[in-house]
């Protein structure tokens, strides 16, 4: 028998936790899904843009006023330049992130599995919605960079289960 614990006055066995500390559903897995996981892509997309477009403002206003004494008028002007290029990228990325998760989502939904096609497909579609405006040959690019990105990424995630099905295929 262990001592009571002498500040809480409770046996210390009962304070052991060994298991999760959240309850989950019967039958339900421990990974969370896409739907779960959107709000965490957009959130950090948006919070990346915002923070590189910041130092790339800032940059750019030390740059464009680099002929400028140092006066309030400079700091304005520096401080507008951070604030436009910081908005500017938080709103792209950012709606990246949101076409990107929206159309994740509804591959998941729609074909009932989640894998990495979800996201190939996924991407692929962010791509050809964002540059739809550059008409069919900008729909094209954008398709093609999604599609492009997102096979390297998968080709990356998957490295090692690809390596093993070669070798048990070689042998």
């Amino acid at each position: 028998m262990n001592p009571l614990s002498p500040y809480l006055n409770v046996d210390p066995r009962y304070l052991v936790q060994d298991t999760d500390e959240f309850i989950l559903p019967t039958g339900a897995n421990k990974t969370r899904g896409r739907f779960e996981l959107a709000f965490f892509t957009i959130g950090g997309c948006s919070m990346t843009g915002a923070a590189f477009g910041a130092v790339n403002g800032l940059r750019l206003g030390l740059k464009e006023t680099q002929s400028m004494a140092w006066s309030k008028p400079r700091n304005v002007q520096i401080l507008n330049m951070v604030t436009r290029q910081g908005a500017l990228w938080d709103n792209t990325l950012g709606s990246l992130a949101l076409l990107y998760s929206a159309f994740g989502v509804t591959t998941e939904k729609t074909r009932g599995a989640e894998d990495d096609l979800n996201t190939v497909a996924a991407r692929t579609m962010t791509g050809m919605l964002y540059k739809c405006t550059g008409g069919l040959r900008g729909i094209a690019r954008g398709g093609l960079a999604g599609l492009t990105l997102t096979s390297l990424y998968a080709l990356y995630n998957n490295w090692e289960h690809m390596k093993g099905s070669l070798l048990q295929q070689s042998l």
